[in-house]
C-alpha cells in the first residue's frame, strides 16, 4: 500500500516533463472533511449503503466492474435501494494515476471513466514506463470528453495529488482494508464476491431496514 505523502516521490517531474501546467480544475470536489470529495451514485437517501475499496490496477476489480457492476447498478443502484461509494486504493503508482484521470472529468465523468480504465486496463498498466501510462490514460481521458487542458491540469496538481494520498490512506484506515476489491455494506466488511452472492447480501440488508 502506498503511504502518506508517497505522492511527493513518485516521480510527478516526469510527468512535468510531458505537460505544460495550467490551472486545476478539482474546485468542484473540494470537501471539507479530507479536501477529496467521495465518488458516489444513486440515492443518497436509499436503505443501503455500499462502499467499494478498489485499485484501478487490480484485475480482480475490473473484473467485478465488467461481470457484476452493471447488474449491481441495473437491479439496485439505479433502481434506489443502494447508495453506492467507490473508494480508491492505491496499490502502485499506476494506480494513483488511473485514479487522478478517473477524477479529471469531474463527479458525473467518474464512474463511466473508471468503466473505461477497468476495461482497458491491459492496455496501460502493463506499460514498462510512467511516462507511456499517462499517455496512454491521457488518450482515454480525451476519448471521455476530457479536455486536453484539463487533463494537463490534473496531473500537474502535486498538492492533489497528496490530498488524495492522504484521503487514501485514511480511507482504507477505516475499515483495515488489506485485499482488494473490499465492499462495506451497511458497516459490515465483504471480500470479493459473485452476482448472486452479492445480491443475496444486498436482499437481506433490505430485509433488515424494513424489518
Amino acid at each position: 500500500m502506498m503511504k502518506n505523502g508517497l505522492a511527493r516521490r513518485m516521480g510527478f517531474w516526469v510527468l512535468a516533463m510531458l505537460m505544460t501546467a495550467t490551472s486545476p480544475v478539482w474546485a468542484q470536489e473540494i470537501s471539507a472533511a479530507s479536501g477529496v470529495v467521495e465518488m458516489s451514485i444513486g440515492n443518497p437517501d436509499a436503505q443501503v449503503e455500499v462502499i467499494e475499496y478498489a485499485s484501478l490496477t487490480c484485475p480482480h476489480c475490473a473484473a467485478f466492474h465488467r461481470d457484476v457492476f452493471p447488474k449491481l447498478k441495473a437491479g439496485y443502484i439505479d433502481t434506489g435501494k443502494v447508495h453506492f461509494t467507490l473508494r480508491e486504493v492505491y496499490l502502485d503508482r499506476a494506480g494513483l494515476f488511473a485514479s487522478i484521470t478517473a477524477r479529471c472529468g469531474g463527479q458525473d465523468k467518474f464512474f463511466p471513466m473508471v468503466e473505461r480504465i477497468l476495461a482497458t486496463q491491459n492496455e496501460w498498466s502493463r506499460l514498462d514506463s510512467q511516462p507511456a501510462i499517462v499517455q496512454r490514460l491521457r488518450s482515454i481521458a480525451l476519448s471521455m470528453g476530457v479536455t486536453d487542458d484539463a487533463f494537463r491540469a490534473c496531473f500537474y496538481d502535486e498538492a492533489k495529488a497528496e490530498l488524495l494520498v492522504d484521503a487514501e490512506d485514511k480511507n482504507r484506515r477505516e475499515y483495515d482494508i488489506t485485499s482488494t476489491p473490499t465492499f462495506v455494506i451497511n458497516g459490515r466488511t465483504y471480500s470479493n464476491m459473485p452476482y448472486d452472492e452479492f445480491a443475496g447480501v444486498l436482499d437481506a440488508a433490505l430485509s433488515d431496514q424494513e424489518g
